[in-house]
């Protein structure tokens, strides 16, 4: 993160504009709107920026300005598009020790100026660090659309409430969660509605019975699937939950970036396991969570994939229960869906595949001994998890059943992310040319004809995925 994203207060500070086109106006309206004191400085202002000419709060000088006008200021704004302004204004500034913002000159910007979105008192900033401003806007303009103007009205609205919430309920817990529920829950939908009357009578209904001010001795656990690793492919409940979480359990194979879109404030605690280093056993994590449920907390514990997809959260919600903790699962897109498609080969196809089993290489005593004619009979796709590490034990042992050497296989790594790469060869030869892509894993494995259709249907590859496709489809497929 190259920038500190923070909200300034600038009431009845000073704040100079240099500049008088529409850039300079953006400066001034935003920083009146702030309630700073503005001085502005330009020999012939545009349109725009007289419209602004009148406001209490703004001085302009039809000039350039000097040195000394920069004398208790704040913050200054270059927009003359003039590099000895520019260069004035900077120094000036830094010299009255003023933060300084000079237009498209990034050596003269101690800070950024985001695009906003207005729900006063609600205010949303984006910034790209001046990287891509286009996309900035891009995303404000998204973001307008989908955000109500009424809920800058409910959040005028509830801050009403906000001594007396205080005042009824000293733990910080119980208050965020009354302050939850009081925004999502009935009064927050009733003032959506428009029907304020309403809205005010059921919060004051809470707060007469002390609603959340009991003391909170009994929380829940949530199993929520964090899918194959992309933080796109979380689902809209599974992201809500993450925001509400006050504990997030999460292990090595979730996504990079999806514990970010926690709550800041909540804690994060890592019980990832890897082949061979157990961080915490799985007895251990399920007590864990237990015991933090029963401190009044909401646990969740994110698991990637689909939880009830070889991610034992089986096992935990039956633990859970048995222990009297309320428990609920959110469903995640599982790896064999969400890889195959993002390598471009269906899971299921009317010519080459009418089923599809999914199935673990390992099971609790090691390697499993499957049934591979069954398994592998035509018409059928296999999909294989936790199978990387002993994939040449796999192959071997499926071609000593009969499976014929030349059947397609695909190894997809690190699958949806953005270092996915994809091998794909036969059953006789992927063991040795996986071995010579050096894959990390996590990895799923894909048996059956329809990795033949790679080639054909496979349009979003990177350039690590298509550099292993050029060592690989003359050796196999």
């Amino acid at each position: 993160m190259e920038f500190l994203p923070i909200f300034l207060d600038i009431r009845d500070k000073k704040v100079v504009v240099d500049g008088g086109e529409t850039v300079a106006a953006r400066r001034v309206e935003r920083a009146l709107a702030a309630g700073a004191l503005v001085t502005s400085f330009d020999p012939a202002p545009g349109a725009e920026l007289r419209a602004l000419f009148g406001h209490a709060n703004l001085v302009h000088h039809a000039r350039t300005p000097v040195a000394e006008d920069f004398d208790g200021c704040t913050i200054a704004y270059g927009a003359s598009e003039d590099s000895a302004r520019d260069a004035l204004l900077f120094h000036a500034a830094k010299a009255n020790g003023a933060l300084a913002n000079v237009a498209d000159v990034k050596e003269y910007c101690d800070f950024i100026t985001p695009s906003v979105v207005d729900r006063d008192p609600v205010m949303i900033a984006i910034s790209t660090g001046g990287a891509a401003p286009v996309i900035a806007r891009i995303l404000r303009a998204r973001i307008e659309a989908m955000l109500p103007a009424a809920y800058g009205r409910l959040a005028a609205f509830v801050s009403q409430f906000r001594t007396r919430i205080a005042q009824g309920l000293s733990d910080g817990r119980g208050r965020r969660r009354f302050w939850e529920n009081m925004i999502e829950g009935p009064a927050g939908d009733a003032f959506l509605a428009g029907k304020q009357t309403q809205a005010r009578d059921l919060i004051e209904a809470d707060l007469k019975v002390g609603a959340g001010a009991k003391a909170l001795t009994q929380g829940e656990v949530w199993l929520v699937g964090a899918g194959p690793g992309d933080p796109d492919l979380l689902t809209f409940k599974a992201l809500r939950l993450l925001q509400h979480a006050d504990v997030v359990l999460f292990d090595r194979l979730v996504g990079d970036g999806i514990v970010d879109l926690a709550r800041r404030d909540a804690e994060q605690i890592n019980v990832g396991k890897s082949p061979g280093n157990h961080t915490m056993a799985q007895a251990e994590i399920t007590a864990l969570m237990i015991k933090l449920a029963r401190q009044g907390n909401r646990v969740l514990r994110l698991k990637a994939g689909d939880p009830f997809v070889f991610g034992r959260g089986g096992e935990e919600i039956q633990d859970v229960a048995a222990a009297g903790i309320p428990v609920q699962v959110v469903p995640g897109i599982t790896a064999a869906t969400g890889c195959g498609a993002l390598a471009g080969i269906p899971l299921t196809h009317r010519d080459h595949a009418q089923s599809c089993v999914f199935l673990t290489a390992h099971g609790a005593d090691g390697v499993l001994d499957h049934d591979w004619p069954t398994l592998t009979r035509p018409g059928q796709t296999v999909v294989i998890y936790m199978g990387l590490s002993n994939l040449a034990e796999i192959t071997a042992g499926a071609i000593a059943q009969g499976i014929r050497p030349d059947l397609p296989v695909a190894v997809i790594d690190s699958g949806t992310r953005n270092n996915q790469q994809v091998v794909t060869g036969a059953l006789g030869t992927i063991s040795g040319l996986v071995k010579k892509a050096a894959l990390q894993g996590p990895a799923i494995i894909i048996l059956g004809d329809v990795v033949s259709l790679r080639e054909h249907l496979n349009t979003g590859e990177n350039d690590a995925d298509q550099h292993i496709m050029s060592l690989t489809a003359r050796e196999g497929l």
